[in-house]
């Protein structure tokens, strides 16, 4: 009986990935803990305040070191930002999941999620939305890259509503999910200059959540 050829899919999931020699291993130790000093100094300081000499030092390492790994300061924010983004999509699924009721019960539990996980590090996410603003045209275009999965996740919420009969079939799935992203963003203002925590965000957000899809419901 002749056997079957694997596929490619199979073939490449079952290649074991190439072993890192000392010096390749050393880079990503060193850009790792680069990552993780700068991090904690853009969440502690902001964006304008963090220099690169103060997360080479938070890093236990030199200048030149940093400058190894990352070309300047904008570029080791970006990394850190596409990371930050990874880290809350992950949080708002954990979030909504098991989530049983209407969708915006499904999404106020990933917006919650989402505010639990950043106001731990609110300078953070206040240097991410001002430099959404003050940053050349290629740098907001990959911005807009590693907000995209949020957004895309945001819509299969809403698809999955409209797939069982809670929102109307002619909803705008384009504009529903950024508008729900934009009002989680404007938020953290109160968080910021109001002194919110998660126990005034997540009544307000519900009630922003009730206005936009209140429209969108179908009828039954």
């Amino acid at each position: 009986m002749r056997v079957p050829s694997p596929s490619l899919a199979e073939t490449v999931e079952n290649v074991a990935p190439p072993r890192m020699n000392r010096r390749q291993a050393a880079k990503v130790r060193t850009r790792l803990k680069v990552l993780d000093a700068a991090r904690a100094l853009f969440a502690e300081r902001g964006y304008d305040a963090a220099t690169i000499r103060d997360i080479a030092k938070g890093a236990g390492m030199s200048t030149g070191a940093v400058f190894a790994n990352f070309q300047d300061k904008a570029e080791l924010f970006e990394t850190v930002f596409s990371e930050e983004m990874e880290g809350l999509l992950n949080d708002m699924r954990t979030g909504a999941a098991g989530v049983e009721g209407r969708v915006t019960d499904r999404l106020t539990a990933a917006l919650t999620a989402g505010y639990h996980r950043s106001l731990g590090h609110l300078p953070l996410m206040q240097a991410m939305i001002a430099r959404s603003w003050f940053q050349p045209e290629d740098a907001d275009q990959r911005s807009r890259a590693f907000v995209g999965p949020l957004v895309l996740w945001i819509q299969d919420l809403l698809q999955a509503a409209v797939g069982e009969g809670e929102l109307r079939q002619d909803i705008d799935q384009t504009l529903l999910p950024r508008m729900i992203w934009d009002t989680f963003i404007s938020n953290f203002r109160y968080a910021a200059y109001d002194g919110w925590g998660v126990e005034e965000l997540t009544p307000h957000v519900r009630q922003q959540l009730d206005l936009i899809l209140s429209s969108q419901m179908a009828r039954q």
